[in-house]
């Protein structure tokens, strides 16, 4: 896979809730950054430079932490991995996925696009969390403008301690989910999305034969019944059976 990370910590006109920056030292004298939203009800996005990067024949991992820490009644905390192409002054929750160059013979093959070896993919992912019957965890993959989420129903951590979300994609086009370090679900792109085309499809059209016969035995006219079948007792004595 190859791609380009945009941003600049800059927020779009849908992001008007305010992010505040905050650092904490842990027990073991580790210090940490944070990201805090700050305003309840409001919209929040923020983007960051990465270096371009090639992970031909090479897996990628996609990994951040994330801490819910009071009840919201609908909300998502997402990540998702962009193009260098993205317009910074104007990021916000409407700027498209990247476009992950993915080096994949077998994919690339059944997609059909690009050079030989290579798929461009975007990638979306994280929870989201509404009311009591929405507890979801996204994995969007885009694909030529179009989204497509996973086809599994994958829950998301609900309690109020910092998790950590973790996606892995192969270059044989398999994935891992992870939470906390501990995998939660596993597959393939070709089975867990419906990106490519099915193997087959209902022909519309398709009409049966004038003499099609919906019969699903027919009597074969050259069998024949072993000799002595007619003689043969219907039932035999159990020698194992005990009064």
């Amino acid at each position: 896979m190859g791609g380009k990370g945009g941003g600049s910590g800059l927020t779009g006109k849908e992001a008007k809730g305010k992010l505040v920056h905050l650092s904490t030292q842990l027990e073991s004298g580790l210090g940490i950054q944070m990201i805090k939203t700050s305003n309840d009800a409001k919209h929040f996005a923020i983007s960051a430079k990465i270096p371009e990067f090639n992970n031909k024949d090479r897996t990628l991992v996609l990994q951040y932490s994330i801490k819910i820490e009071q009840d919201i009644e609908c909300g998502g905390a997402y990540i998702k991995l962009l193009s260098g192409f993205v317009n910074q002054k104007k990021f916000g929750g409407d700027t498209p996925y990247s476009e992950v160059v993915f080096l994949s013979w077998e994919l690339s093959d059944a997609l059909g696009e690009l050079p030989k070896g290579m798929a461009s993919l975007g990638l979306m992912f994280g929870p989201d969390l509404c009311g009591t019957q929405t507890k979801k965890l996204h994995v969007i993959l885009s694909y030529q403008g179009q989204n497509y989420p996973i086809k599994k129903d994958l829950q998301c951590e609900t309690d109020k301690l910092t998790h950590f979300y973790t996606f892995i994609l192969r270059p044989d086009a398999s994935y891992s989910i992870l939470i906390d370090g501990r995998e939660r679900d596993s597959g393939s792109m070709y089975t867990d999305w419906d990106i490519l085309p099915p193997r087959k499809i209902k022909a519309v059209n398709a009409k049966k034969p004038a003499d099609w016969d919906d019969k699903e035995y027919i009597d074969d006219p050259n069998d024949v019944k072993p000799e002595g079948y007619d003689s043969m007792p219907r039932e035999i004595p159990d020698p194992r059976a005990k009064q």
